[in-house]
């Protein structure tokens, strides 16, 4: 709305606080906009702007207090007045129309929950397939040795890797110096390991 179509003791719908509300105005601020009672709580506020106002609702005056006017015929700015007063006074209540803008209500949706997915197998990380290729081949084998016996049973492949045996061996060197006794893995000679009976 514009600021001068705005009229002190008349009611609008206006935006508080995210919510649309009906005002009366009641007075100008000094700090400038007006200041309003939400008419449904009866709690005073500053509108400071004209924007935060949708649409005049109707007079705001008490309906005891006769016109000036006596014998002044109804005119249909009159009704309007009357139909906003009876608005402001209660809306029916009805469960699908909100009470404040009057639109309908959407029904809450309700989550379904899907089924669990069967799990995924487990992939065999290339330090569990290499521990099992050495255990079954019962003697020390050299990294090369045992990418391609993993490859050739299915234990691992590479994902694509460039070099999949230095990072078979630093893992392999890692959990040695990491589990000291407690490791599947032994070296025995320069780039060669077996297979330590946990």
């Amino acid at each position: 709305m514009k600021k001068d179509e705005i009229k002190i003791g008349h009611a609008y719908t206006a935006k508080v606080s995210d919510r649309i509300v009906t005002v009366r105005i009641d007075s100008t601020n000094s700090h400038g906009g007006w200041n309003a009672t939400n008419t449904a709580t009866g709690k005073r506020i500053r509108i400071k702007s004209a924007q935060h106002l949708r649409r005049a609702v109707g007079d705001a005056a008490p309906a005891n207090r006769r016109s000036k006017k006596a014998g002044a015929e109804i005119t249909p700015a009159d009704e309007g007045i009357a139909a906003a007063r009876a608005e402001a006074a209660g809306p029916e209540v009805n469960p699908t129309v909100e009470v404040v803008t009057g639109q309908p209500v959407t029904a809450k949706k309700t989550r379904t929950r899907k089924p669990a997915a069967e799990p995924k197998p487990k992939r065999v990380s290339a330090l569990d397939a290499a521990a099992q290729v050495l255990a079954d081949a019962g003697q020390p084998m050299r990294v090369k040795e045992m990418i391609d016996a993993m490859a050739e049973r299915g234990l691992w492949s590479s994902p694509g890797g460039k070099t999949p045996e230095a990072t078979l061996y630093a893992a392999i060197i890692r959990e040695i110096a990491t589990k000291g006794d407690a490791a599947r893995f032994r070296k025995v000679e320069r780039g060669q390991f077996t297979r330590v009976a946990v």
